[in-house]
């Protein structure tokens, strides 16, 4: 079956060009057309290295709101939450990659929109994968200038931090292969692990958090079960689908593989390692940090602890969204110039094309960045609204497009009716968790110490 597939997938052709000595290494792709060498190699990405970039587009900004967002719903019911929501994901995510080897021509979740719902599923999934990517770059450029706040003490305008991410993101986001990027995610994947290791160690071993009375005695105050109210357990549950929100990503990350049958081994390393690092940073930090853990976490060490973690986490932040970033670009990119030689050549229409779609795309997530400069809200929001519909309900009819037809065995019922269950429930978080995300952005707006557009003042907590 695997041949089968790559043969389909991708052939390799010893081409003649004028002259008879000379040949030329061709390869031909569902997704990208003729590759040749004198234009970027899309399909130059190894099993492992997918499996970075994977994990680093999985571990960047989620992971920093988690220990919050069992600070609302208590320690027992969020380690039950996150186990739910990480089954379902990986879960999603092995559907992306099966049914990437059953279809070659898909590149992105659009192209699945099509396949069910025709042209209306074509534009309304491309908007929502495209819009979804640039909120999650917007909010990395966010995450960025907290880091830049803490580090610095406030050290000048917040909007200038921002600023500052936007273009440091798109110097990089334009470099034009997942391939090429690989070291990014892995410098990006070291630094926020080392952070996290250090806020791990930190708030174990010091006296308090940061945001805590530094005088005084005090003890963490965690709590086993909370009683929150549906807004805010919501709210909580939506940042941790946030979190886990990757699955539509992975269709560009398997386009881009030189053997996509390895796939579902490179997912198996990367939701290992995500699934532990999750679940240890969230009860670490929330069980010595209580009630005044932060959202982003590395805000939760002590004051000097706080700046060291940030500042290893800088370039990991930056990582995040220039791989997201990257994304939505080579999307709008590969739509533009699909079907047409300078998709893979250097040409004019080529690099104006691609130059033009990043510049775009960063420009829009940094207006977003700073037109919503409250993080945990911006995450939620996101998370509820887009992450759900990238993650839950398309990946249900996947399932159903491609075994419908199938025997009907106890297994095939089983699976039809999971299937069914990841459509209504993904359903029900994105309702649900989009009214409990903007009433949250709205009391956050209407109270004295909320930030504004484009506003100056300190997001860290530092002054």
């Amino acid at each position: 079956m695997s041949d089968n597939i790559k043969s389909k997938d991708l052939e390799y052709l010893d081409r003649s060009p004028s002259k008879p000595s000379s040949y030329r290494n061709v390869q031909t792709d569902a997704v990208f057309g003729e590759i040749t060498e004198d234009g970027p190699n899309y399909r130059g990405l190894g099993w492992f290295a997918t499996s970075i970039l994977m994990t680093k587009t999985m571990i960047g900004l989620g992971v920093l709101s988690i220990p919050a967002a069992f600070d609302v719903l208590g320690l027992i019911p969020g380690t039950i939450c996150l186990l739910a929501i990480a089954t379902m994901n990986i879960w999603s995510m092995f559907v992306v990659g099966t049914f990437k080897l059953n279809h070659p021509e898909v590149y992105a979740i659009d192209d699945v929109g099509y396949m069910l719902f025709g042209v209306p599923g074509r534009v309304v999934f491309g908007a929502i994968f495209c819009t979804y990517w640039i909120f999650v770059s917007g909010s990395g450029m966010l995450s960025v200038s907290i880091a830049l706040n803490a580090v610095s003490t406030h050290a000048t305008c917040t909007a200038t931090f921002v600023a500052i991410a936007a273009i440091v993101t798109f110097c990089l986001t334009s470099i034009r292969t997942l391939g090429r990027m690989s070291w990014i995610a892995w410098v990006g994947l070291f630094s926020t692990m080392g952070a996290i290791l250090t806020l791990t160690v930190a708030v174990g071993v010091q006296d308090r958090p940061a945001s805590a009375p530094q005088v005084g005695p005090w003890k963490p105050d965690y709590e086993l079960f909370k009683k929150p109210s549906f807004q805010e357990a919501i709210t909580a549950i939506s940042t941790m689908i946030f979190a886990y929100a990757g699955a539509s990503a992975f269709f560009a990350i398997v386009a881009e593989m030189r053997d996509p049958k390895y796939y579902a081994r490179s997912l198996t390393i990367c939701q290992s390692l995500v699934t532990a690092t999750y679940l240890s940073i969230a009860v670490v930090v929330y069980c010595f940090c209580g009630s005044y853990v932060a959202s982003p976490a590395l805000g939760s060490a002590g004051v000097l602890m706080k700046k060291v973690c940030y500042g290893i986490a800088i370039p990991g932040l930056l990582a995040s969204t220039i791989i997201l970033s990257h994304l939505s670009s080579k999307y709008l990119f590969i739509r533009l110039l699909h079907g047409t030689e300078h998709l893979t050549a250097n040409t004019a229409r080529h690099w104006i094309t691609w130059f033009g779609c990043t510049f775009g795309a960063t420009i829009t997530a940094y207006i977003i960045a700073s037109a919503i400069p409250v993080f945990n809200s911006l995450v939620s929001l996101i998370g509820a609204l887009l992450g759900t519909l990238m993650s839950f309900q398309p990946m249900g009819c996947m399932w159903l497009y491609d075994n419908w037809k199938g025997e009907r065995t106890r297994t095939w019922y089983l699976m039809v009716t999971w299937s069914i269950f990841m459509i209504i429930i993904g359903t029900f978080f994105m309702v649900a968790g989009t009214y409990g995300s903007v009433v949250e952005i709205i009391n956050g707006y209407k109270e004295s110490g909320g930030s504004a557009a484009w506003s100056c003042a300190d997001n860290s907590n530092s002054v």
